[in-house]
């Protein structure tokens, strides 16, 4: 009676085991299942990826297509700079044009960064093996820097508004050309002809 419960928990004990075995490696192979099976790896170049990262997604034409799978620093001979290369995977049906446009984009103001490929017209080259350049986000740095500045000149425009200085400010504040204008306007409505003919200039006598 003993043996038969000590056989019945080794059966159970081996099955629970090779179940946690197959959960195990199913687990480990889930993210490169797909690029062995049903997709290709392609290669992306930048100078700055604006901080994206392993798994972020990549789309063509707007579409998730597939992943970022590696990122990796490259020396560029050519250049004589060192650059990064994102390795993405992508389902094996896209088809990228060598003439498609690569860039960083951000899944809203401050979301995940991920890999766009808008699509080029040449498709009877498509990136195989080779690396395609991706075009260079803006950094946030400089972002926060064109708002300054645009908030400097608004503030500078300002300034010289209240000082009565440049056209606006002139408008607003100085009656003479306000005057000026409306003498205008007075004298094309009592003489509405003059907008039809141009007024002949007098010689010049020395």
């Amino acid at each position: 009676m003993m043996f038969g419960k000590t056989k019945l928990e080794l059966k159970v004990g081996i099955f629970v085991f090779t179940g946690l075995v197959i959960l195990v490696t199913f687990i480990l192979l889930i993210g490169d299942f797909k690029t062995w099976t049903s997709g290709c790896r392609i290669n992306f170049l930048f100078d700055f990826i604006n901080g994206v990262k392993v798994g972020a997604p990549v789309r063509f034409s707007g579409v998730d297509v597939g992943e970022v799978k590696e990122i990796n620093f490259i020396f560029n001979p050519q250049e004589n700079k060192t650059k990064v290369q994102i390795t993405g995977w992508i389902r094996k049906e896209v088809k990228v044009p060598i003439d498609s446009t690569i860039w960083i984009n951000t899944l809203g103001l401050l979301g995940e960064k991920y890999v766009e490929i808008i699509p080029g017209k040449d498709y009877a080259h498509l990136v195989t093996d080779q690396s395609i350049t991706g075009e260079e986000p803006i950094a946030t740095h400089e972002v926060a820097k064109l708002v300054k500045n645009i908030a400097r000149d608004i503030d500078e425009s300002i300034v010289k508004i209240k000082n009565k200085e440049g056209t606006i400010g002139k408008l607003l504040y100085d009656d003479t050309i306000y005057n000026e204008l409306e003498a205008l306007v007075t004298d094309i409505r009592q003489h509405p002809w003059k907008l039809f003919f141009k007024t002949k200039e007098k010689p010049v006598t020395k």
